[in-house]
């Protein structure tokens, strides 16, 4: 990596998680590893040159689409096609998938559909392989598979129905001002069930899983917003504050919210000083 202003240059990825006792983050500053969940109370500089690079093909471009993607590849990838949001969309079987391989490796893989706790009871859908990666990227305080589906289709044909009796969205405000009341997950799963089974029963390959333990998080807050105010790189070139927290795919900072994920790719120059890391730079 190129040495700049004391530091290296890279663009900014999400944060790769742990499911420990407390969760951990580590944002890969090029070569360089950093544990962000290290950094509570210190000092997080991010300063933006203006450029952003597609994950996919790496050009620069002018605005970012779907968490770092350029237009060109946001049209044609089918990481980007709009089944990902709605999988009950699939088209693959009408033969118009934007690259079958592609979609036999990912959509025809094991899903799973679960109940999660984050700014209150909602139902969601993930890989069987992505668990609990995709719990923590959405701050969920407890989770809990409660049927497992042969493919994408079928996971979002479940979620279809569930949805009618419980939200499928992420109050992400709500859920960054602290831990939601809590929740009977398995009494919610119990309930769900019961309500939808007319509709399981139409979808074939889906199982409901009636002995799976609630996995509870915890995630690295000192303190969290009373108010949250979200920091982008479009507004401002440089986001800084104190580390008071890390959840979901936020840092949480004193002066507002970051989401890191939103700005995949983005190219910064990031500083941390505190303690354990004192004056210690790096340029992302």
């Amino acid at each position: 990596m190129r040495p700049v202003n004391g530091g290296v240059r890279f663009n900014l990825r999400k944060m790769r998680v742990d499911a420990a006792s407390t969760v951990r983050y580590v944002l890969d500053a090029g070569d360089e590893p950093v544990a962000m969940h290290q950094l509570l109370g210190g000092r997080v500089v991010l300063r933006f040159s203006g450029v952003i690079h597609c994950v996919a093909c790496g050009r620069r471009t002018n605005k970012s689409f779907s968490q770092g993607y350029c237009f060109q590849c946001f049209r044609s990838l089918p990481s980007c096609d709009r089944c990902i949001v709605s999988p009950e969309l699939c088209h693959y079987a009408a033969g118009t998938c934007r690259d079958p391989e592609w979609g036999l490796r990912t959509c025809f893989a094991p899903h799973v559909v679960y109940l999660a706790n984050s700014s209150g009871l909602k139902v969601g859908i993930t890989r069987s392989t992505q668990t609990p990666t995709r719990w923590i990227d959405q701050g969920a305080r407890a989770a809990l598979p409660i049927v497992t589906v042969p493919d994408r289709l079928a996971s979002g044909r479940v979620e279809s129905a569930m949805k009618q009796h419980v939200a499928d969205k992420t109050n992400w405000r709500a859920m960054l001002k602290g831990d939601p009341p809590g929740v009977d997950l398995h009494e919610a799963r119990d309930k769900l069930l019961a309500e939808c089974r007319d509709a399981l029963a139409q979808v074939p390959g889906a199982v409901a899983v009636d002995d799976a333990e609630v996995l509870t998080l915890r995630y690295p807050v000192s303190r969290y917003p009373d108010k949250v105010r979200a920091l982008t790189a479009e507004k401002m070139p440089e986001v800084s504050g104190r580390l008071d927290g890390i959840k979901g795919q936020y840092l949480l900072l004193d002066t507002g919210v970051f989401n890191v994920r939103r700005h995949t790719g983005y190219e910064c120059t990031m500083w941390v000083e505190n303690e354990a890391f004192a004056s210690r730079s790096a340029t992302c």
